[in-house]
């Protein structure tokens, strides 16, 4: 079978489902593909950040977006060693939600999905796997994929590959990463979560322990030197329940429910960018342009500030059925290229001594030297809280022609 699109999006993350949202706002017939049947994933972030929140509220729809549930943070806070330091001051941002907001990324995913299919000229194809690039003379113009009816090509002005750090479009076109040496690898496992709970986000010492409210459940994401995994594993569960409950002392009694390793979910941390983001007709955005540490959550921003650029950039030239050229392309580059490199650079240089070097480093003996200037200079967390809530170069909503149904 074969699809005719202006604009063919390859993956239903945040960049994927906000580009081809935006992307059709203004009139552009945009298909979207999801390898997966639904946006259900343990190891999705749960952050949305000011900029996010600022979007929705242009796009006329905050109220709305804040209806699901969420909670609210207007600060971050690390404890090292037992004294709790806030890194981060949301509360002074020039916006109308001023704080992260908690909340499961599947809703986040499906409130845009939702939004998206009001528009006539948008389509979401579930259980779409993109296999191959289709080609003629040099140019990119759609994607093969597997689907559940058999193959399907999507034919297409653009392709925008958003289909994260192990992107299949990337690979197709022949751009390949720059690789950095991210500081740790992440540990993901479940813990039963009660009312009375109070575990800190963020709890350094021997590895450093996120807590993820899911509601009756705590999702614990444990970071770990880079290749650790198999040593914890060596020593045996006792010895790593023994390490959570140091960390999470509230959670002790809960750590024996780790009774197997299969519970627990190894994610190696890719840091990585690319040099070039476009080819003829193929434009890479989010994480299959530029992975990102999970430090700060800030991935999920950056993804969607890509979108947004995009849209504001291709938008009006797709919606005339006009083809972009590399010159239109290497505008989104340009435009959002900075904002990747500084964030990256900020999680792999300041951040690195927030994690253990090794299983026996403790990290609240070296004290990243910018915390120490958090405790003496405030205003700094309010700075801080800019660069992490805003990014370095926040993008607006274009206007646009309504054309939902």
């Amino acid at each position: 079978m074969t699809m005719r699109a202006q604009c063919c999006v390859v993956g239903g993350g945040p960049a994927g489902m906000m580009a081809g949202l935006l992307l059709a706002r203004q009139g552009v017939e945009v298909i979207v593909l999801e390898k997966h049947a639904d946006f259900l994933r343990d190891f999705r972030g749960d952050t949305v950040h000011p900029s996010t929140l600022e979007l929705i509220a242009e796009l006329g729809w905050i109220e709305e977006f804040l209806s699901l549930p969420h909670t609210k943070m207007p600060h971050v806070t690390v404890n090292m060693g037992g004294k709790d330091v806030t890194f981060a001051d949301f509360s002074r941002l020039k916006v109308r939600c001023p704080y992260i907001a908690f909340m499961p990324q599947w809703d986040v995913l499906d409130f845009l999905a939702d939004k998206a299919t009001a528009y006539p000229s948008f389509r979401l194809l579930r259980r779409a796997q993109a296999r191959e690039l289709l080609t003629e003379r040099g140019r990119v113009t759609g994607v093969l994929a597997d689907t559940e009816d058999g193959p399907v090509e999507v034919r297409a002005n653009l392709v925008i590959g958003a289909d994260g750090r192990h992107s299949t479009v990337r690979a197709r076109a022949d751009l390949a990463p720059v690789n950095d040496s991210p500081p740790m690898d992440v540990l993901w496992f479940r813990l039963p979560r009660r009312a009375e709970d109070r575990v800190p986000f963020f709890q350094g010492g021997k590895g450093a322990l996120i807590s993820i409210d899911r509601g009756d459940y705590w999702q614990i994401a444990y970071a770990v030197p880079a290749t650790a995994f198999a040593e914890l594993k060596a020593a045996g569960l006792p010895a790593f329940r023994d390490r959570v409950a140091e960390l999470a002392p509230a959670l002790r009694d809960r750590t024996r429910q780790i009774d197997d390793w299969e519970a627990v979910h190894q994610l190696t941390v890719q840091v990585n960018r690319l040099t070039r983001w476009h080819r003829p007709g193929v434009l890479c955005i989010g994480d299959a342009a530029h992975a990102m540490s999970p430090a700060g959550g800030v991935g999920i921003n950056l993804a969607v500030q890509d979108a947004v650029a995009t849209a504001n950039l291709l938008g009006p030239l797709l919606a005339r059925g006009g083809v972009p050229e590399d010159v239109e392309l290497a505008r989104v580059q340009s435009r959002r290229q900075r904002a990747a490199r500084v964030t990256q650079a900020f999680q792999l240089g300041i951040l690195r001594d927030l994690y253990p070097k090794d299983l026996g480093d403790d990290t609240t003996q070296h004290v990243p030297p910018i915390f120490t200037a958090f405790r003496t200079l405030p205003p700094l967390r309010h700075l801080m809280g800019r660069f992490i809530g805003m990014g370095v170069r926040p993008e607006h909503i274009a206007e646009a022609a309504t054309t939902a149904r």
